[in-house]
């Protein structure tokens, strides 16, 4: 299908860095946001002054900043945020994303003329809701990932002058669209304010008082008798609510014909190669929509595509609930296993040598690959020199330190390496 209007690519950033490769390998805007506002505690590394030098750099390359205030606030951050609002204001963000209505009526009066996106913690899930938002001077509605394809397209017909936004990629909340208390509940942190332990992805032990012999299997089955699940317990317990990862790389020109105006990928907590791959898929097939490519040649990109997003860990992928079908729940808790592994990040040239920053051992003799915007490329390990420029047989990370690297060819700087695990590693 030719696309007959720009669909934004937007990306996670929980860090400087990790916006820099965002962009570089394809994303047109990404979200970011302090710990303190934002629904990624733990992880976020901004502060304002990191958000203001990413504007410059992103604006320098005619690409966005959105940042996010999603959290559900107490009255404890009113003050703290109008301070943060009046800050964005000086420095030109390009876009808000928060659910909270007071908040919202916040960014209203402190930045006037900027673009709001409704978060997904806002559970719009009907054109009604969509509309009453748009009155009240929303740009952008997240979507909740629970919607279907016919139900996006009903929407964008009904209230055609709003963009939407749909998760594309990454992790899923097994909670309504996030709106969560059973992190608060089990652990006293609070999900809505960005802090969530995550106990649907705990591993649970059935119990019996007084049972000697512990149950390995058992078949559940709800009251109509309709939905019945196989669930086994290993020494590691079971999975009730662990959900598989979204992948929706196979779909994006239907949700193009539905009316969608940015996708999104999860992932603020991801690695840069993660952030990469993701970034470079989601381009390629979205390049090969713009340039109408013939069936056969989407059918491949598409394909070459899956493959490269299968060399992440992930949970096992599914398209959720956007064609209707039951999404896949991963009630064993394994992480999909791939023969390669992240090791490196190329911070430059010097002398003929690349220097690396090693995230994961790499040995003279590895079989590796560089990662680059365009293709990956085989290449060869010639020599490895450590910091003090001595010869060694092997790189080690953890201790943030450089190695010099002979490739059979001079790799660009923010190449990426991965390493194809030996045949004995487990």
């Amino acid at each position: 299908m030719k696309i007959s209007k720009k669909i934004e690519l937007l990306a996670p950033a929980g860090n400087f860095s990790k916006m820099k490769y965002a962009f570089f390998y394809g994303a047109d805007a990404v979200y970011l946001g302090m710990p303190d506002f934002s629904l990624r505690t733990k992880i976020n590394r901004f502060s304002e002054r990191e958000i203001k030098k990413a504007i410059q750099y992103a604006h320098n390359l005619k690409k966005k900043i959105y940042v996010t205030i999603n959290i559900y606030a107490r009255n404890e951050h009113i003050f703290p945020i109008k301070k943060h609002l009046i800050f964005l204001r000086k420095i030109k963000v390009d876009g808000i994303i928060a659910s909270d209505p007071g908040v919202i009526s916040l960014v209203k009066k402190y930045l006037p003329g900027v673009d709001i996106h409704l978060s997904t913690q806002a559970n719009t899930v009907n054109f009604e809701a969509v509309s009453f938002w748009k009155n009240l001077g929303i740009k952008r509605i997240i979507l909740a990932r629970e919607l279907e394809i016919s139900e996006i397209k009903e929407i964008k017909k009904k209230v055609p002058k709003m963009e939407l936004e749909v998760f594309v990629h990454g992790a899923m909340c097994m909670s309504y669209s996030g709106r969560c208390l059973l992190s608060q509940w089990m652990s006293g942190r609070n999900a809505n304010l960005g802090d969530c332990s995550q106990p649907c992805r705990w591993a649970y032990f059935e119990k019996q008082i007084g049972a000697e012999k512990k149950i390995k299997e058992m078949n559940f089955i709800d009251n109509q008798k309709k939905f019945e699940i196989k669930v086994e317990e290993d020494r590691h317990g079971t999975y009730f609510f662990n959900s598989y990862d979204l992948n929706l790389i196979e779909h994006l020109s239907e949700l193009v014909d539905a009316g969608v105006d940015s996708f999104k990928i999860e992932g603020r907590a991801k690695s840069v190669y993660y952030l990469a791959i993701t970034a470079r898929a989601y381009r390629k097939v979205l390049c090969s929509l713009e340039k109408n490519f013939s069936q056969a040649k989407m059918k491949k990109e598409i394909n070459d595509q899956k493959k490269e997003l299968k060399k992440l860990v992930h949970r096992g992928y599914t398209e959720g609930f956007l064609l209707g079908g039951d999404p896949l729940i991963n009630f064993f808790g394994k992480m999909e296993k791939s023969d390669w592994e992240f090791a490196g990040e190329v911070l430059g040239e010097k002398n003929g040598f690349n220097v690396l920053k090693v995230h994961n051992a790499v040995f003279l003799e590895s079989e590796i690959e560089a990662i680059t915007p365009q293709k990956n490329l085989k290449i060869k390990i010639e020599k490895i020199l450590n910091e003090n420029m001595e010869k060694v047989r092997e790189a080690h990370g953890g201790h943030n330190g450089k190695y010099y690297f002979k490739f059979s060819r001079i790799l660009p700087e923010m190449s990426l390496i991965i390493r194809k695990k030996p045949d004995n590693f487990t």
